[in-house]
Parts: C-alpha cells; sequence; structure tokens
C-alpha cells in the first residue's frame, strides 16, 4: 500500500478535487480570507487562483511530499507570499494567534483526530480571526446516513482515511468555534458523497 498511498493516491486526489463543480464553493470561501492564511491540507494548491488581494501571505500545511511537490509548482504562478509545510493538523508548527484565516477545504475528512486538529487552528487564529471552511460530511436523511455508515469503512481505505460520514458542524462547534455563517446542501454527485457544509466560524 506504500506505493498506492505515496504515488497513487496524491494524483488521484489532484484529478478529483479539479471536478469543476467544486470551482463555485473555492471561490465563494476563499474570497473572504483576508491577512495571514493558513490553509490545512493545502494539497495540489488548487485554492491557489482565488485568494483575494486582501491576503498578505500564506502558509499551507500538508503531510503528503508529493502533494507538497505539486503545490510548490502551483505556488510559483501565484503572487501571494507562501511557505510550504510537510506536517498535520493535529500539530502546526506556528505560534498562537499568529494567523487571521484558517482555511480547510475538503481536508476534515481526512485527518486522523479532528479535534486536536481543530483546536490547533484555533489555537493559532487571532481572537479575530476566523475558520473557513468546505467539507463534504453527515448527510440529513437517515437513509443516506445508513449508507454513509455503511461506506466509510472501505472508503476510508481507497481515499487516504476519508470519512463520508463525520458531523461537520458539530466538530467544529465542539473545538471552541461559533458558526457566524453556514450554507448545507448536496451538490452533483452521489448523495452519500455529496452533503457540503460551506461557511464560516469565529473563536470562542
Amino acid at each position: 500500500m506504500g506505493f498506492y498511498y505515496d504515488v497513487i493516491l496524491p494524483r488521484l486526489c489532484h484529478m478529483a478535487m479539479r471536478n469543476r463543480y467544486l470551482v463555485p464553493y473555492r471561490q465563494r470561501v476563499i474570497a473572504m480570507a483576508q491577512g495571514h492564511v493558513l490553509e490545512i491540507g493545502i494539497g495540489s494548491g488548487l485554492n491557489l487562483p482565488f485568494y483575494p488581494a486582501g491576503v498578505r501571505d500564506i502558509q499551507g500545511l500538508e503531510p503528503s511530499p508529493r502533494l507538497i511537490a505539486m503545490a510548490r509548482y502551483a505556488a510559483e504562478r501565484s503572487t501571494i507570499p507562501m511557505t510550504l509545510i510537510e506536517g498535520s493538523a493535529e500539530s502546526i508548527p506556528l505560534a498562537d494567534n499568529s494567523i487571521d484565516t484558517v482555511v480547510t477545504t475538503w481536508t476534515l475528512c481526512t485527518i486522523p483526530e479532528t479535534a486536536p486538529a481543530l483546536t490547533e487552528m484555533r489555537r493559532v487564529l487571532t481572537p479575530s480571526g476566523q475558520l473557513l471552511f468546505v467539507e463534504h460530511g453527515l448527510g440529513p436523511e437517515e437513509r443516506v446516513r445508513k449508507w454513509q455508515d455503511r461506506l466509510t469503512p472501505i472508503w476510508k481505505r481507497i481515499s487516504g482515511g476519508c470519512h463520508l460520514n463525520r458531523p461537520i458542524r458539530n466538530l467544529i462547534e465542539q473545538a471552541g468555534f461559533t458558526i457566524a455563517q453556514l450554507e448545507t446542501g448536496y451538490m452533483k454527485g452521489p448523495k452519500p458523497m455529496a452533503f457540503l457544509y460551506e461557511g464560516r466560524a469565529r473563536p470562542n
């Protein structure tokens, strides 16, 4: 599985996340970023073209060396100063209160331990900072939730740890954030994979 996770999976993730249906979500959420930005799970850098002029710099955190290499190529075409960091969200190597905006897009589903990761995101945010997110997760209908529970064990194995059934709003709130803005609904695709949470949260 080493070759699959180290070489094949990063390329599959890059191709899957280039889905044109995801672009409007990226545009809306990334447009709200400002100041010093930390993007969790920057992947291959697909969000970079959407950052607005109000962003001073971007720290991109990513555990996959292969995806960091791809993001480095994307960063060369960006006008915003950028630093790429190989590491995990459960232990962010940045100082307390040093970030104005944390961004996660389709990332919380794959982080092994979401509670400490979100606690770390809150730690590095300034008191007036914001968490911007687009995530897929637990659907509202019982039928969809049952399918998400059935599929998640095997889905995790083939998709790098991705969970279909995480209650995104609850996870964010339980980590010490207040939801300031939230839109939910299904995007185009199979319902167990397509229920999205899009919004903004503030640290308590």
